[in-house]
C-alpha cells in the first residue's frame, strides 16, 4: 500500500499537479503574464517590454499597444491618460479577479470607468486605486 501511495506522489509530481507547473490554476493568460500585478519599478513585472505604472501599488501593463490583438487574453488595450499611453490591462467581471497578483493592500477594482481602444463600450478593466 506504501508503494501505491509513493507511486501516486511522484506521479502527481511529473504531471505537474501543484507544483507550478502547466496546471490550468484557473487564471487567464493575462495573469500568467503579470498583466495587472504590484510593483515598484519596470524590472519587478513579470516579462520585458512591461511597464509599472504609477498607481498604488504600481500596476504591470504592457505599453503601446494598438488595439486589444496586441495583448495576452485576457486583457485589452486602454487608453491611459496619464502618460498618455495605450496600455493592457487585465479585464474582469468582478473584483475578485483582479487581484490575483497583487497585495490585500493595493487591491484593484472592476471597473467599467475606461477606454478601450478598440471602441467597444462593453466590459471592464481591473484599475487599482490612485
Amino acid at each position: 500500500m506504501r508503494r501505491l501511495a509513493l507511486f501516486v506522489v511522484f506521479a502527481a509530481f511529473g504531471a505537474g499537479i501543484g507544483c507550478g507547473g502547466d496546471d490550468d490554476d484557473g487564471g487567464t493568460e493575462a495573469d500568467k503574464h503579470g498583466i495587472g500585478a504590484t510593483c515598484t519599478k519596470n524590472d519587478d513585472c513579470f516579462e520585458q517590454g512591461q511597464t509599472c505604472l504609477s498607481f498604488k501599488g504600481g500596476y504591470c501593463g504592457v505599453e503601446g499597444c494598438t488595439g486589444d490583438a496586441d495583448c495576452p487574453d485576457g486583457s485589452r488595450c486602454v487608453a491611459h491618460t496619464s502618460p498618455a499611453k495605450n496600455y493592457c490591462f487585465r479585464v474582469c467581471t468582478d473584483k475578485t479577479e483582479c487581484n490575483r497578483n497583487r497585495s490585500a493592500s493595493d487591491e484593484a477594482n472592476c471597473s467599467s470607468n475606461v477606454a478601450f481602444v478598440d471602441g467597444a463600450k462593453n466590459g471592464k478593466a481591473c484599475v487599482p486605486p490612485s
